[in-house]
C-alpha cells in the first residue's frame, strides 16, 4: 500500500545549503521508489488558514518510505533543510483502492 513522507515547512531561507539539498534529494529517493506528489504548489485553503509549504513524497510501501527516511544518503543531505527551514514531517500509510469513508468505523485487522 502507497505511503507518503508528508513535510509542512516554514521560513525556508532559499541559500546554497537549500539549493543543495534540493539538488540531491531526487538521488536519496529512487532506491525507494520516492517520487513527489506535492511540491511547491501554492496552497488554496478552503477552511482555516494555512503557513506553510506542502511536500509530499509517495512510496511504494511505509517499508520503503522509512528506509528512504533512515538511509544514510538521506541523513547526510537532512541537515541542509533542517538548518535552513522549520517545519514537520511525518510518514503515513495511505489507503487501498475502495476505500471509503466508513472503513474507519470498522475495526483494524
Amino acid at each position: 500500500m502507497t505511503a507518503y513522507a508528508v513535510a509542512i515547512l516554514r521560513d525556508v531561507e532559499m541559500g546554497a545549503e537549500i539549493v543543495e539539498y534540493l539538488e540531491r534529494i531526487d538521488a536519496t529517493l529512487a532506491p525507494f521508489g520516492g517520487e513527489f506528489a506535492v511540491h511547491g504548489a501554492v496552497p488554496v485553503p478552503l477552511e482555516g488558514t494555512w503557513d506553510g509549504t506542502l511536500i509530499v513524497i509517495a512510496f511504494p510501501d511505509a517499508e520503503r518510505a522509512r528506509g528512504w527516511y533512515d538511509s544514510a544518503a538521506y541523513q547526510e543531505i537532512l541537515p541542509l533543510r533542517t538548518r535552513n527551514s522549520r517545519g514537520t514531517a511525518i510518514l503515513v500509510d495511505g489507503v487501498g483502492a475502495g476505500h471509503r469513508a466508513t472503513d474507519v468505523l470498522r475495526p483494524a485487522s
